[in-house]
């Protein structure tokens, strides 16, 4: 099973005192171990971000070198050619104006994988009818 992890799943992977922590790390691991963690380049630009807000320096960067650097980690980027499929989901889901356009590149991102499952409570990916299954 491929998992794409969202910035809140990072979020409450990487911070103990987050109320989903026990869960999404649990979810984390299983994946993990299955090889299939995937992520965007844009998603750990918000999650580093946040992090950095958040925690401790220390932990923040631990946290950063540690998903850089993992070997289980697919870290995909947001080419060119992803940027304009975004802005095209940006078009198709104009009667959904509140999907941020980090979320709407991973919708194009978890298409082109075909990966369905996602690491998040965040609702916008289940409410765009794509078959994406939210774990929280």
């Amino acid at each position: 099973m491929k998992l794409f992890v969202d910035t809140w799943g990072w979020v409450a992977v990487a911070d103990r005192s987050d109320p989903g922590h026990m869960a999404a790390s649990e979810f984390f691991r299983g994946a993990r171990r299955s090889g299939g963690v995937v992520t965007s380049n844009f998603v750990l630009n918000e999650t580093i971000t946040l992090l950095f807000n958040r925690r401790p320096f220390d932990d923040a960067w631990h946290f950063t070198v540690s998903v850089v650097e993992s070997p289980y980690i697919d870290v995909q980027e947001v080419t060119r050619p992803r940027f304009f499929r975004t802005i095209e989901l940006r078009r198709q889901f104009s009667d959904k104006p509140k999907i941020s356009f980090t979320d709407l590149s991973t919708v194009a991102i978890m298409l082109e994988l075909g990966i369905t499952d996602i690491l998040t409570a965040d609702r916008h990916f289940t409410q765009v009818g794509l078959g994406f299954r939210a774990l929280s």
